[in-house]
């Protein structure tokens, strides 16, 4: 195993529209917070960065059980928790609890937005949920001023159901200027049931898109870890131009680097790469057996094969700090 720290994703509920994981089957038989603690202690401390996803991670009634175990048990640099915002109130009270009772160095809260308005409910199929980022956002911000390790952002998809109305939504989340933005573009991916779907803009309208935002990007100062990220966001752009014009792209190194362990113990390499390398109830929740697994091994070799990496977000930035020539290319723009 190459001496890095790893990224993690962690799925605290099944997607309710998966049918590839059979979810009317799995949905009742997620992992307890007793079993993650034994999951997280075979972890260690191998973990940096830490995203507990679900589908809606403020659903389960143990989010803040699980994230305080993290931190207590993993030490990892940075949990991430993306919300939709659909039950503000949950996440406010998760939230609240974390920040009391952990001393994680960054906690980043990232809360979708999709649009501006009708945009953003139609693009969800939520009414009156726009409303509902707006607030969580204001007490998120309000909380901040208490922690000084609480991030927050948001999170924009862009995909062929918001691109037509992407500029304005640019202007109006840097107008609220949140800690972090960041945004992918929408591809078909097994966990969300969009495989054949066409969701996904082309190369034109995704160029137009997001050299709006690179502009508004260049304006604004940045300094310390924000011109880095900004530094690796750049480069995550130009990867997505390059995917859509079917372009050479960096190594993937999902299942080297990253990987998702799901609500129901499987480890995938990535939500992209549904492939199951293994599953910790069968190894008496030892993540160790299942990496190193001859299954885990067969996968790794098929994705060197394959090569290329995806234009998920998580999966760019965790490939990229292991492609000398991105990094390169990231160190450059900093001099």
């Amino acid at each position: 195993m190459l001496a890095f720290n790893y990224t993690f994703l962690i799925s605290t509920l099944c997607n309710s529209r998966c049918k590839t994981c059979n979810i009317w089957k799995q949905r009742h038989n997620d992992l307890t917070i007793e079993e993650w603690e034994k999951v997280f202690t075979s972890l260690g401390t191998s973990p940096f960065w830490v995203t507990v996803s679900g589908g809606e991670p403020s659903l389960q009634r143990h989010l803040a059980d699980m994230v305080i175990a993290i931190d207590r048990i993993c030490k990892p640099a940075i949990i991430n928790i993306p919300t939709n915002s659909l039950v503000p109130e949950r996440l406010q009270v998760h939230v609240a609890r974390i920040l009391k009772e952990t001393r994680v160095p960054q906690l980043i809260v990232n809360l979708s937005l999709d649009g501006v308005g009708e945009v953003h409910d139609r693009v969800r199929g939520a009414p009156g949920n726009f409303p509902r980022v707006l607030e969580n956002y204001k007490y998120l911000k309000n909380l901040q001023k208490q922690y000084k390790n609480l991030a927050v952002g948001f999170g924009t998809v862009v995909s062929t159901h918001n691109i037509d109305h992407i500029k304005e939504l640019f202007d109006f989340i840097y107008d609220l200027n949140p800690d972090q933005y960041v945004t992918e573009i929408a591809e078909q991916r097994v966990e969300l049931d969009t495989v054949g779907l066409p969701i996904t803009p082309n190369l034109a309208q995704y160029s137009e898109a997001i050299d709006y935002l690179l502009a508004k990007m260049e304006k604004r100062r940045y300094h310390g870890i924000g011109r880095v990220s900004r530094a690796f966001r750049f480069q995550y752009y130009q990867f997505v131009k390059d995917w859509l014009a079917k372009k050479p792209l960096l190594p993937d190194f999902a299942g080297f680097a990253s990987c998702e362990i799901t609500s129901w113990g499987d480890v995938w390499p990535s939500c992209i790469k549904g492939e199951k390398m293994g599953n910790v109830r069968q190894t008496g929740y030892d993540f160790g057996k299942v990496w190193f697994s001859p299954d885990a091994q067969t996968i790794r070799k098929g994705i060197k094969r394959q090569g290329t990496s995806y234009p998920l977000a998580n999966a760019f930035y965790s490939s990229a700090l292991h492609h000398i020539p991105t990094l390169g290319k990231v160190a450059w723009s900093l001099i």
